[in-house]
């Protein structure tokens, strides 16, 4: 059995460059969370581990670089600081405040993943395995295996419920929309084998997925619906 991917955590304000990242970086092979915001990351990381967090300096409210400040007093996850302030003062300061690595902006894709991937190749073993699983109130959903279980107790997926459960796990805490679903899905052979890939078919899997992980699956608490923008898992 294959180990979990490591599990990044992307904090930008700019939806645009946040979203192209997170789709570079599943490309490549990561799970990736994506906050908007300090408030946002913080959120997430009160739930989730993560094996490294890439964040943005220049944001609105809280900046990256208090952040990356008071993270370091209480977390050891590496974090890749990026910025459009590439002088040299700019990267001393990041780095003093505990970042491990300091991209400008702008940037190739490649060269981050080039960063992160040596990064990853630094920090202890313990810490590269990353999260093992979620909690859904009594259930669990552990990443490297990809189960659900309540207690002992193993929690049959279909294969289209599976493949759900994976893409909600690896970016817990934001919407995806039914465009964004559909074309994850469309990756996932088993899923489209067994359930083709619509707007209408989504709709059906996350009802039916309810139905395993809701105490109420009227009344949604973990995997909700996001009103004109689409599903969120949740997870406490």
């Amino acid at each position: 059995m294959s180990a979990a991917p490591p599990h990044l955590l992307i904090v930008d304000d700019d939806e645009r460059i946040r979203g192209l990242l997170q789709k570079f970086l599943i490309r490549s092979g990561f799970l990736v969370t994506a906050a908007r915001d300090a408030a946002h990351a913080r959120k997430l990381l009160a739930g989730l581990e993560f094996n490294l967090i890439v964040l943005d300096v220049m944001m609105p409210g809280e900046d990256g670089l208090s952040l990356t400040r008071d993270l370091r007093t209480r977390i050891a996850t590496p974090i890749l600081l990026l910025t459009a302030r590439g002088e040299t003062r700019d990267r001393i300061e990041g780095l003093e405040a505990g970042a491990d690595d300091y991209l400008p902006k702008p940037f190739e894709p490649k060269e981050l993943l080039l960063r992160i991937n040596a990064i990853l190749r630094r920090v202890p073993e313990a810490v590269a395995r990353g999260p093992k699983f979620i909690s859904l109130g009594p259930l669990r959903y552990e990443l490297e295996r990809g189960e659900l279980w309540q207690g002992e107790a193993l929690v049959r997926l279909t294969a289209t419920e599976a493949a759900l459960m994976r893409i909600f796990a690896a970016r817990a805490g934001e919407v995806i929309g039914r465009t964004d679903l559909i074309e994850e899905l469309g990756r996932d052979r088993a899923a489209g084998a067994e359930d083709g890939a619509g707007d209408r078919a989504v709709d059906v899997q996350i009802t039916r997925l309810r139905r395993k992980i809701e105490p109420d699956p009227r009344e949604p608490r973990y995997l909700q619906t996001v009103r004109g923008a689409g599903y969120m898992l949740a997870p406490d």
